[in-house]
């Protein structure tokens, strides 16, 4: 037993001995609960950004202008007004999760089309297929503002919309006398109320007017329905074939990921071999500073090319990934990459010191690195300022070039600034690291 003890006492001293394993080993995840946390937490007080959304208002009535201002003012949106064909680039690139477009004619079919009487008008409706989220809440915000719009202007006594609408479903076939009888005085009601008010009726009657027209109809015709069509349209890449691919985007984030993790753990080594006095061995040689690490960050680089290049082959093999994009670009991205990894491994080494300590930082750092890069939390739930940190990791541009040179389609443009930008980090990193690694321990 007392071997035993003896044993023990001597591990928890080795590990406490060692103030950065110790404190990166409490930091770390202290750090990554609290980043979470704060992202989707309730009490933070910080909303997530703004969906930035592109919208074409081809009808320019008074009804489209009505819906534009309300999605502008929505706090959930970012909304811009462009060309149709402006926006259709912007979310081909990746740069717009969604973008919509109202018709010619569009109040008109939409007011005919309230409660169903009518064709209605066909809204397209492009988006990015990576951001599934955020289509989902453009297309509920947009269903809502429409419904408002739509309705206060239906319901409006002096509107000749609302005089075409009550005879459209007074005299619809299939409409029960009773439920006719129903619709009649609420469409009398509204009248009465507007003509004593001399003013538009406000959002909370129409909505109200509405509810009762839905609960009177009870779904059959004459009941209120979503005045319009969506036109969906999965744009994806300059090439009409090119299609999303969940396998090319996650690829894409956990190679990145796993890729910076082996970079580490090659400045770990780097760390364990001056542990072992092998670097004093080097030193000895004429061979400077610089060439000895920089020998190791080529090699790493290569290593980390290499592996994520098999990585990707295994994907297009086994899982129907496609790089339709640019071949060039995307070998000129993984290249950027593997040179940043390697750096950034050093680097690591240089700030940790010791294997243990590096090994959590380096832990810390990677994990903080994917998660702002977009590979585990999508980006647009991120607070706005949080969103232009992203720009200044580089994971992100490794992520986004992968993404764009896969599955986008994108031609070599879209691989130029990631690789450019992942080469400046990784000359960053370098001369960082050549500045701060100690020779010996």
């Amino acid at each position: 037993m007392t071997a035993l003890l003896a044993l023990v006492r001597k591990d928890l001293l080795l590990y406490f001995s060692n103030r950065r394993a110790l404190v990166m080993s409490i930091v770390a995840p202290v750090l990554i609960a609290g980043f979470f946390g704060f992202l989707f937490g309730n009490g933070n007080g910080s909303k997530p950004a703004h969906i930035e959304v592109a919208i074409t208002d081809l009808d320019r009535s008074e009804v489209s202008r009505q819906i534009v201002d309300a999605m502008r003012a929505d706090t959930m949106l970012a909304v811009t007004e462009m060309p149709q064909d402006q926006a259709a680039a912007l979310v081909q690139a990746g740069k717009l999760p969604a973008a919509v477009t109202l018709p010619a004619g569009f109040s008109k079919q939409a007011g005919n089309a309230l409660f169903g009487g009518a064709a209605r008008p066909e809204v397209e409706l492009r988006f990015d297929p990576s951001q599934a989220m955020a289509l989902q809440v453009v297309r509920g915000l947009l269903a809502q503002h429409v419904m408002e719009a739509v309705s206060r202007s239906v319901f409006s006594a002096r509107s000749p919309v609302f005089t075409d609408l009550r005879e459209q479903v007074l005299h619809a076939p299939g409409v029960s006398d009773e439920r006719r009888r129903e619709l009649s005085e609420m469409f009398d009601s509204i009248a009465r109320v507007q003509g004593a008010a001399s003013a538009p009726m406000p959002a909370l009657v129409a909505s109200n007017a509405s509810a009762s027209a839905s609960a009177a109809s009870s779904g059959s015709a004459g009941g209120l329905s979503i005045p319009y069509v969506t036109h969906d349209i999965e744009t994806v890449g300059a090439r009409a074939e090119a299609r999303y691919s969940s396998y090319a985007h996650a690829f894409a984030g956990m190679g990145v990921q796993f890729v910076l993790l082996m970079g580490v753990d090659l400045g770990i080594a780097l760390l364990t071999m001056r542990r072992l006095g092998l670097w004093k061995r080097l030193r000895a040689a004429p061979l400077s500073r610089g060439v000895l690490l920089g020998s190791r960050i080529v090699s790493c680089a290569l290593i980390a090319a290499i592996s994520l290049a098999a990585v990707f082959a295994i994907a297009v093999v086994a899982f129907g990934v496609r790089i339709d994009g640019s071949l060039v670009g995307f070998a000129a991205v993984l290249v950027a990459f593997a040179l940043m990894t390697s750096s950034f491994g050093l680097l690591i080494a240089a700030i940790g010191k010791t294997p243990e300590a590096t090994r959590s930082l380096a832990i810390l750092a990677t994990l903080l690195m994917v998660m702002l890069g977009g590979a585990w939390v999508p980006a647009f739930i991120f607070p706005a300022w949080l969103q232009t940190i992203s720009l200044f990791v580089p994971t992100r541009w490794a992520v986004d070039g992968i993404d764009a040179m896969t599955w986008r389609g994108l031609p070599f443009d879209a691989a130029a600034m990631p690789a450019a930008v992942l080469t400046g980090f990784a000359l960053l990193f370098a001369a960082l690291a050549l500045w701060r690694f100690d020779w010996e321990e």
